[in-house]
Parts: structure tokens; C-alpha cells; sequence
């Protein structure tokens, strides 16, 4: 709920600004995040994506291998500029004199957080409840109109103030919002200079902020934290999980295509629904590459990030400077996934996540100065010469085992060897599907060279001429092809088959431990059941004796 009024709220300062304020922000890079318009968060789906968050390697870990977000989801999903300068500067101790300066509000001498009532205040948002019977537009409408009566109307100071305390809101309260009603003012130093403020990176400090060990967040704190970015990466990169309805395809950017479906189920159930699916999501059904036949039409945006995709690189919100771990994801690139060691994560010293309690100001651009030339260069492009995913799928099964295969589908124990079989067993399935596409796709294009030829080189070829080189090439082509996808097919059968029969084996050997307790147990009844009858047969003996000694006596 939180999270929805956040951006209510925000929304509703936006479409009170006058028409250059908000041309203003639209030159900051900002103003295709406030065309979304509504915003409804899937707590489930957030929730459920970040059970399968590993903060080790900072990228999500499915069934088929890692997946992270590139920065081209970002770019495309929430319009945010991912190019320009690193999102770095001065943290200091104690923002008292910025904010009175700045955004001339209250905050505590010893303080750096804002009240977030008082920062709503300032913008004409003083009463912000939502009256019995409202819609929601009834309610936005009623925001803006309260909200217009208190912002600068004109060019000046007082309008710069306005955008400060907005923009102070949106970057502290939305993307990278703090727990508590508090609002952070971390980022006002970079506001200082509004006309600087579109230089900035902020899509990459989104990413940044979504890369975060989400698992240690709250669910409410990792809806706010990354808006709309983890539902658009399921809808368009896991989209047999149906999470989303397309209502509004085309309009940019890609987050407005959709809503969230809505579940009448409880939060509980929805939960333990999606994560059986995510677990036990097929590997086919995978959209590496959503955006391989999408253009730039509508996307201005994209033309300057395009020299950041595909490169692995430092990220940047200030303090927080971590590693895009983008090879450990190649297959998003088209590439196939090359063998590597997974990263642990990395220790770059800083101070702690919350700002309060600091007693030095720190310049960023000194203390990151090799990340932040590393971020100026464009950090480092992707390559891999693998020519299968064998030996990543084999470590990758090995170093995650039952935390990726666990769902009711796939009850096996995986350790050990039956953990790499199924690794193979999935590049098998992976190679036999690129296959089949391929030889399907080089039967069309066959098909179409030998239509298209047809009426030129009908003269020729009715005077006994051989076909063209294109189509004798192609004709090979498919020939191999259909010789690779038998192979690939023979070895999807014989590796499905191995996998089985070490199941199966795995199987007999649970079955004879079994066995082997319940023999224990019997051996057991009968050491028990022995000991027993000597105890008896011990008392008898006594009896006798005393028996015999009386006798005796008489």
C-alpha cells in the first residue's frame, strides 16, 4: 500500500507542475517514468523473484542458470537514462545546512532525513487520505488541484525550490527509498545545480539499487525500491508465468504494456503458487533476447545507452558502487554460457548501508575513482568462445543443487553426479530446440530462394542448367542441420535415459537404506526381545535353586 501511495503522490506534484517544470524534468530524463500514469504493485511476484535472488553472485539463479537484469531492461522497461555520468559525489555526515539552504525545511541538527510529512507539506499535499467513496482518479484529480495552489507558477527561486523538494521526494521516497516515513537527502548534493541533474545515470543506479541483496530487504521496501523493473523482467523475459495482462501494447516505455493480473487469492497461496511455477519453469519457454526484433521507434532514449549493453560494469548510486556480474548471464547476449568460476561477492570497502552515524564526508569520486573510470569506459564487453553450455550448467548444478531443482516436478536428490546429468540434460534440450529452429528457419529461406528463382532461372534450368550456388549452399545447409539435430536428439534421448537410470539407482539405494532400518530395527526387537528371556530364564534358575535348597532342608 505503501508503495502506491508513494506514487500517487509523486504522480499528482508532477501533473501540478506548470508546463515548464515539467519540461524541466523531461529534459532530466525523468519524464518517461511519469507516463506510466498507474502503477500496481504484484507483491507475490516481487516476493516470489526475490526467493530466487543470490546475493553472492547479485543475479537471480532459476533451474536453467543465472538470469540478470541488463542494463537494456532497464533503459527499455522504465525509460530511464543509463548512460552519462556515474551517479557520485560527496556523503557527508550531516545534511542540516543543505536541507535549510536548499529546500528550507525542519530537520534535526544531527539529522539527514527529512520528515516525509513536511516534505509533502511544502508541495501542497497536506491532507492526503483517500475519502470514502473516491475513485482513483477522483482522488489523483483532487491532489493535483490542492498540490497546483501551492507551486510556483512562474521561473524563479521559488520553483527551483519546488523541483529540489520533488525531486528530493521521488529519488528518496521511490527510486531508492529508505525504511521508515523518512525521507533521505543523499542525493541533494547532486541537486544543487538543477541544469546537472540529466547528466546523470540514474537508470543504472536503479539497477544498482535493484542488485542490493533484495533478500535481506522487506517486501514492502523491495516493491518501492525498484518500481516497476522486476515485474517487467517477468513479463517479458518468464512469460508463461501470467502475471501480467498486455493492455496497452506499443506506448513506451515497455512498462506501460502492461497491468498486473489481478488474483483474488490470498497473498499466501499466490505465493506458494508462483514460486512451484518459477521452480519448475521450462527452459524453452525462456525469453533470453525479448527485444531482438524491436527497434528504437519511440525510444530516443536507447540510441546514446546502446555503447553501455552488453558490457559488464561498475554501477553507482553514491556509496553503494557493485559489479554488474553480466557474464554470468551470456545467453541474454545470444552468446552461449562459457565456462567461469562464480564470483563471491565483492568486499569494496565502504561505509555501512545507512548514512546515519557517519562522521566523515567522503568524495566518492576519489574513494571509487578506478569503478568510476572503469563506469567512463564503458566497463568491459562480454565474449565467449563456447560452443556448449556444458560445463557452465555442470558447474552451475553442482555449486546451487537442490536450492534450483526442488520443485514437485523434479523431487530428486541432486548431489553429485545426478546434478551435473541434469545440467547436460538441460544444454542437451537447449542445443536440440537451436537446432530444430535453425534447420526450420533454413528450410524457409531454401524454399523461398528456390520460389523466388523459379521464374528467372526457369530458362536456364529448362535447358538442363544446374541450380544456383545459393541454393545448393542452402541445400547443404539443411542437410547438416537436420544431421545436427538427429545428433543433438540421440543425445538428448541417451543423457534423458542416463538421468533416469541414476534416479533410478538413487532410487534402489533409498529403498535398500530402508530396508536396511527396518532389519536394523527388527535386530534390534530381537537383541531386546533375547535379553528379555534371559532375564526370565535367570529368575527361573534362581527359582529352582531356591527350590532345590528347601527340599534339601526337609
Amino acid at each position: 500500500m505503501r508503495a502506491r501511495v508513494s506514487w500517487t503522490l509523486v504522480l499528482a506534484v508532477f501533473l501540478a507542475f506548470p508546463r515548464f517544470q515539467r519540461d524541466r524534468i523531461e529534459e532530466m530524463g525523468f519524464g518517461e517514468i511519469f507516463r506510466m500514469e498507474r502503477m500496481r504493485v504484484d507483491s507475490a511476484l516481487t516476493q516470489a523473484l526475490r526467493s530466487r535472488w543470490d546475493a553472492e553472485a547479485t543475479t537471480f539463479i532459476f533451474s536453467w542458470g543465472h538470469m540478470i537484469p541488463i542494463l537494456e531492461d532497464v533503459s527499455r522497461i522504465t525509460g530511464l537514462r543509463v548512460y552519462g555520468k556515474p551517479v557520485s559525489g560527496f556523503t557527508y555526515p550531516c545534511y542540516h545546512d543543505l536541507v535549510e539552504r536548499l529546500l528550507k525545511l525542519p530537520v534535526e541538527r544531527r539529522s539527514s532525513l527529512v520528515p516525509r510529512v513536511a516534505l509533502q507539506a511544502s508541495l501542497g499535499l497536506h491532507e492526503v487520505g483517500k475519502s470514502a467513496g473516491e475513485s482513483d482518479d477522483e482522488y489523483l484529480e483532487r491532489l493535483v488541484r490542492v498540490s497546483r495552489r501551492e507551486l510556483a507558477s512562474e521561473p524563479g527561486a521559488e520553483a527551483d525550490m519546488d523541483l529540489r523538494r520533488f525531486l528530493v521526494l521521488f529519488l528518496g521516497r521511490l527510486l531508492f527509498a529508505t525504511r521508515g516515513d523518512a525521507v533521505h537527502c543523499r542525493f541533494l548534493p547532486l541537486l544543487e545545480d538543477l541544469s546537472e541533474v540529466g547528466g546523470y545515470a540514474w537508470g543504472g543506479s536503479l539497477f544498482s539499487a535493484l542488485v542490493r541483496q533484495p533478500g535481506r530487504l522487506r517486501a514492502t521496501d523491495f516493491d518501492e525500491w525498484v518500481l516497476p523493473l522486476p515485474p517487467g523482467l517477468a513479463y517479458l523475459h518468464l512469460p508463461a508465468l501470467g502475471r501480467g495482462d498486455l493492455t496497452r501494447p506499443g506506448l513506451m516505455p515497455i512498462a506501460r504494456h502492461w497491468d498486473s493480473r489481478r488474483d483474488s487469492r490470498n497473498l499466501g497461496d499466490q505465493l506458494e503458487q508462483l514460486q512451484e511455477a518459477i521452480d519448475s519453469y521450462p527452459y524453452l519457454d525462456v525469453v533470453w533476447q525479448p527485444y531482438l526484433r524491436e527497434g528504437d521507434e519511440g525510444q530516443p532514449w536507447l540510441v546514446q545507452a546502446r555503447p553501455y549493453f552488453g558490457r559488464s560494469v561498475w554501477l553507482h548510486a553514491l556509496n553503494l558502487v557493485l559489479p554488474l556480474h553480466l557474464y554470468l548471464s551470456q545467453c541474454s547476449l545470444g552468446l552461449r554460457q562459457s565456462a567461469m568460476e562464480f564470483p563471491v561477492r565483492d568486499r569494496f570497502r565502504r561505509p555501512g548501508r545507512s548514512f546515519r552515524g557517519l562522521h566523515d564526508t567522503i568524495d566518492w569520486r576519489e574513494r571509487a575513482k578506478e569503478q568510476i573510470d572503469n563506469w567512463e569506459r564503458r566497463g568491459k564487453a562480454v565474449k565467449s568462445d563456447a560452443t556448449t553450455d556444458d560445463a557452465y550448467l555442470q558447474a552451475y548444478a553442482l555449486k546451487y543443487g537442490g536450492k534450483v531443482y526442488k520443485s514437485a516436478r523434479h523431487q530428486v536428490d541432486v548431489t553429485g553426479e545426478i546434478a551435473s546429468l541434469r545440467a547436460l540434460l538441460y544444454s542437451a534440450v537447449q542445443d536440440q530446440e537451436a537446432a530444430q529452429r535453425q534447420t526450420a528457419e533454413l528450410r524457409r529461406e531454401l524454399e523461398r530462394v528456390r520460389s523466388t528463382g523459379a521464374g528467372s532461372a526457369s530458362s536456364s534450368r529448362g535447358a538442363g542448367g544446374s541450380p544456383s550456388l545459393l541454393e545448393a549452399q542452402l541445400a547443404g545447409a539443411v542437410l547438416r542441420a537436420e544431421e545436427a539435430q538427429r545428433h543433438l536428439e540421440e543425445r538428448e534421448t541417451d543423457l534423458r535415459l542416463t538421468t533416469e537410470h541414476a534416479m533410478d539407482l538413487q532410487g534402489q539405494r533409498d529403498q535398500l537404506q530402508g530396508q536396511r532400518d527396518q532389519l536394523q530395527g527388527e535386530i534390534q526387537t530381537t537383541q531386546s526381545e533375547r535379553d528379555q528371556l534371559g532375564i526370565r530364564a535367570e529368575a527361573a534358575e534362581a527359582q529352582v535353586a531356591e527350590a532345590t535348597k528347601e527340599l534339601a532342608a526337609l
